[in-house]
């Protein structure tokens, strides 16, 4: 039996229409993609996904993402599972990559291939953990309101102090995507975070949690989930962060999955403190 070489791919650059197969093939891994991330992925960097056919049938994807012009973002690194192992998978990558530039590169990497990425010149920051289980619904605490259009500047702000780089384009569609619910926490006049949750294939995804203080974190997530009780949901949270691991559990959520946030080179400064909850592995 023979099997299409690598030479046989052709890499270019998907459009939003592709989206339902790249996201597709990320729900059957088993990453539970959010029901509509595609065109707030989109709206970032429409040029950063992409997608190796074989005769005109999509076989490999990855994304890199760009935000500005010193940091871009990979994701999306999927491979038909029955045409893994020929090195479609890497010659899709190396076609991608180029797309970043000399922009510094980072990744939520899966164990699996975190070796790889390594080969690839990317370094360990910090291992990210997924928790998931049951909402429990408790009442949405005072002080957090849902977000409206005129808390997008101030949010927009808030979010580039916890990133490596702004994201206004993504965020203006995050926000407000259908069955998205984002809620903001203010002390007086000043943010002290921010979150949001939507549907995912699996579950709800809680994502980003964005916050001063573990208890502004902890407002955040309550009201976040406040309607969301005995339904399943899950949230990335960098283990670093103490805090954020302390409130997982306390919400009687499980350690699930783990991945590795990894760089290829240095990131602006930013309150790593704050992020209580990844926003999505794919753009980070």
């Amino acid at each position: 039996m023979t099997h299409p070489a690598p030479q046989d791919l052709v890499v270019t650059q998907a459009t939003l229409a592709d989206w339902p197969v790249i996201s597709g093939w990320a729900a059957a891994e088993g990453w539970n993609p959010g029901l509509g991330d595609g065109p707030a992925f989109f709206a970032q960097d429409p040029e950063g996904f992409f997608l190796g056919r074989i005769d005109g049938e999509p076989v490999s994807a990855v994304s890199v993402v760009t935000y500005g012009s010193d940091y871009a973002f990979l994701g999306c690194y999927l491979v038909r599972p029955d045409l893994r192992g020929r090195g479609h998978g890497l010659t899709t990558w190396k076609t991608a990559l180029a797309h970043a530039g000399e922009r510094t590169v980072g990744l939520d990497g899966v164990v699996a291939q975190q070796d790889n990425y390594r080969q690839s010149g990317f370094e360990l920051a910090y291992r990210t953990i997924r928790f998931t289980g049951v909402a429990t619904g408790a009442a949405a605490p005072t002080g957090v309101r849902p977000a409206g259009p005129g808390d997008l500047a101030a949010v927009t702000a808030y979010d580039g102090a916890c990133m490596p780089a702004d994201r206004p384009r993504f965020l203006a569609q995050w926000l407000t995507r259908d069955g998205h619910r984002a809620h903001v926490r203010h002390d007086g006049g000043r943010l002290t975070g921010y979150g949001v949750i939507r549907p995912g294939h699996d579950c709800l995804r809680v994502g980003p949690l964005f916050a001063d203080t573990a208890d502004d974190a902890r407002a955040l997530f309550a009201a976040l989930t406040a309607d969301a009780a005995g339904r399943e949901i899950a949230v990335d949270v960098p283990e670093p962060n103490a805090d954020g691991v302390a409130l997982a559990l306390e919400a009687g959520l499980s350690a699930s999955f783990e991945t590795a946030r990894m760089y290829t080179g240095p990131v602006r400064d930013h309150a790593r403190e704050r992020v209580f909850g990844v926003t999505t592995l794919e753009l980070g």
